[in-house]
């Protein structure tokens, strides 16, 4: 009962500070995109801050952080991972649902930074999206970030991987870095109860250019998948019938 008390406090002020920073941030984020991405840079990293003395919960991001332009193909458990990738990476931009356009201040923050909106009914017309936003003339060089699942995904549940990650890996010739998590153990999908843990993000080795779209998805699940597997059995969850 505590520690629901002490994640309910948590999450109000969480996004009462998401408020505050926009306010602070927006007239620099307005005239400079680099202003949007400070601002994001700082919620991400105070959320991390008060989710350790607030409801012990640690986090740390391993493996070497992409600060190129590329692809990150992640893992998506909660909201969680997001904020430990956006902490450290130093240009983010999403693939990401085009109803968040209208969501208020992260909506137009996202869009600030470069994220690509996409409509995810369709899927023939959101591939089409997702390359011509990406390819269009106003995206700057940073880091895309896609969910290959198109969701976030239970510990232990099993969805379909989606061809979006290599429609870009292809059309974009860039290099792509696989990324594992086991953030959904500690902070789930829906709810309010946040554990104390050690929340991880790690980024993989890249998956260099030149790979057919069948091989490139094959090498990215493993990937993802098996090191996801890894982290979360280090926080004590073990997935049933796998390694």
């Amino acid at each position: 009962m505590i520690q629901w008390i002490r994640s309910l406090i948590f999450i109000g002020q969480m996004y009462l500070m998401m408020v505050v920073l926009a306010i602070f941030y927006t007239p620099w984020a307005i005239f400079d995109r680099s202003g949007a991405f400070a601002a994001v840079h700082a919620y991400c990293r105070w959320v991390r801050w008060s989710a350790r003395w607030m409801v012990g919960l640690r986090s740390e991001v391993r493996g070497e952080v992409p600060t190129g332009e590329v692809l990150i193909a992640s893992k998506h458990q909660s909201f969680f991972d997001i904020i430990l990738i956006v902490s450290v990476v130093p240009r983010p931009k999403f693939i990401m649902k085009s109803i968040l356009k209208y969501a208020p201040i992260l909506g137009w923050y996202a869009q600030r930074i470069g994220c690509v909106p996409v409509d995810r009914g369709k899927r023939a017309q959101a591939i089409q999206q997702m390359i011509q936003g990406v390819k269009s003339g106003g995206q700057e060089p940073g880091q895309l970030i896609i969910y290959p699942q198109g969701t976030r995904v239970a510990p232990g549940a099993d969805r379909p991987y989606k061809i979006g990650p290599a429609v870009l890996y292809e059309e974009t010739g860039q290099t792509c870095v696989p990324a594992a998590t086991n953030v959904g153990v500690f902070w789930p999908r829906h709810g309010i109860l946040r554990k104390p843990g050690l929340a991880v993000v790690e980024f993989l080795p890249p998956i260099a250019p030149g790979l057919s779209k069948d091989g490139f998805m094959t090498e990215l699940k493993e990937a993802i998948e098996s090191n996801s597997n890894r982290l979360m059995a280090e926080a004590g969850f073990h997935v049933e019938g796998r390694e």
